[in-house]
């Protein structure tokens, strides 16, 4: 599997916990990176959005990367992305750093300036309701 099967995984886990409380964001981000043979390459909040309060990635290699959004009203949405590197090396590599590092290390607010990129580039769409649940 790869990147074109995350929106797959993220529907099949939401209809085996109909009924019961979702499993958590960072929790289904693996599960789906697990199932797709990527690697997560950052999970991380998002403050000051309107709409999203988490962000993540999974890495493909050279086949790309693809977004996954945490909605504030519990919906997620995945995306591949195209480009945006920069942002993500950026994100990721703050993501990779211990706690207490990340504690001293702002890593500014490049999670919103992606949102926003891929809002401008009309992969996330901003009225409507997409993904999974």
């Amino acid at each position: 599997m790869n990147a074109q099967y995350v929106e797959l995984v993220l529907f099949e886990q939401s209809l085996s916990y109909l009924g019961s409380m979702n499993r958590p964001f960072s929790d289904r981000v693996e599960d789906a990176a697990e199932k797709t043979a990527g690697s997560v390459l950052f999970d991380v909040r998002v403050d000051g959005d309107r709409r999203f309060q988490r962000i993540a990635a999974i890495g493909y290699g050279a086949d790309g990367t693809v977004a996954i959004a945490l909605g504030k009203d519990g919906h997620l949405i995945s995306a591949p992305i195209d480009g945006g590197e920069a942002l993500i090396a950026e994100i990721a590599a703050w993501f990779s750093l211990s706690m207490a590092e990340q504690s001293s290390n702002s890593y500014n607010d490049a999670p919103a300036r992606l949102l926003a990129n891929l809002r401008k580039a009309g992969i996330l769409d901003c009225n409507g309701r997409t993904g999974a649940k």
